[in-house]
């Protein structure tokens, strides 16, 4: 394993903030309104670096890292610290046939580039290829590929600061409970670690079920929310919505919004405990707690949808009491 230097390579430096008037530009602006996260970083600009410290590791099928979003350096650092390929173990993640969709998956939450800015753009990333495409076309097999890329995480995750995981893969099933598989004891390793780890329920609009491995213990299950409705997969078990198109998307925006919260608690000192016994768990309680609730006129479920200015105001609103 090597690190990556942008530095070292010689790249240039990013100037993803230096745009006009100091405006950034929300990956998503409809998403990220209607998430609160454009407000939130109004709001709490200087008080909060969005990320900044935090590695976020996202397991996927691959990734490029010669696109010019992955290549950029910023006076934090690089935006991609380190990577790994759980099959050759190196660090090369890059795409192999079928692979193709984890060059762009982290761009909701981690993008920094030209203004254009993910969630929690001041975070930097590990890209890590660990499935051989991420709409799985099987668990068996996948499960210990990608159970050996959340325990490079466990590993790793002291050296990096590796505080959330985007575990992006999904089989497409509609599963209504966990299936065992050899990815449970790596995900409960995550959980009593403190890393947030969430995968996406899946697009096909399946209401008796949500995909593998987001049906998991330990692995929160994030479904998402359009046009003001229940959108794509979901059932009892889906832990959170998320406005975005595809629960990939809303995925991401869960596992950036987590690295805020946790910032925020982080300096403001707030009694997490009081809501969970481990961060994910509190952080989730409290995004139950403060977000907007949507009935599915489908199934007749209720599910809480993420709003991350709630949530922060919450915890930055305490400081000082």
């Amino acid at each position: 394993m090597s690190k990556l230097s942008g530095i070292e390579q010689g790249l240039e430096i990013d100037a993803a903030e230096q745009t006009e008037n100091g405006v950034r530009t929300p990956y998503n602006k409809a998403h990220f309104e209607s998430i609160g996260v454009t407000r939130v970083w109004e709001k709490y600009d200087g008080a909060l670096s969005f990320g900044e410290g935090q590695v976020l590791a996202i397991v996927d099928d691959g990734c490029n890292l010669s696109v010019p979003e992955w290549q950029t350096v910023h006076p934090w650092g690089p935006k991609v610290v380190a990577s790994w390929n759980v099959y050759e173990e190196n660090n090369d993640p890059s795409h192999v046939p079928p692979g193709y969709h984890g060059t762009t998956v982290g761009y909701p939450s981690s993008l920094c580039y030209n203004g254009l800015c993910g969630i929690a753009f001041r975070n930097q990333t590990l890209p890590i290829r660990a499935c051989t495409i991420v709409h799985l076309p099987k668990i068996e097999g996948e499960d210990a590929t990608l159970a050996k890329a959340l325990d490079y995480v466990a590993e790793h995750a002291a050296e990096y600061n590796i505080t959330a995981v985007n575990l992006s893969a999904l089989d497409d099933v509609p599963h209504t409970e966990p299936v065992p598989t050899v990815l449970d004891a790596s995900l409960a390793r995550l959980r009593e670690m403190n890393i947030w780890v969430s995968a996406p329920c899946g697009n096909l609009q399946h209401t008796y079920g949500i995909s593998w491995p987001a049906c998991q213990e330990n692995c929160y299950a994030i479904g998402s929310v359009k046009d003001e409705k229940v959108y794509n997969d979901r059932y009892n078990n889906t832990d959170l919505l998320v406005h975005a198109d595809f629960t990939s998307s809303s995925n991401a925006y869960a596992a950036a919004s987590f690295m805020i919260w946790r910032e925020a608690v982080e300096k403001t000192g707030f009694p997490w405990k009081d809501y969970g016994k481990t961060m994910p768990e509190a952080a989730m309680a409290m995004f139950k707690q403060t977000g907007k609730e949507y009935t599915d006129e489908v199934t007749g479920l209720s599910f809480k949808a993420l709003d991350l200015e709630k949530v922060i105001d919450l915890i930055m609103e305490s400081k000082g009491k």
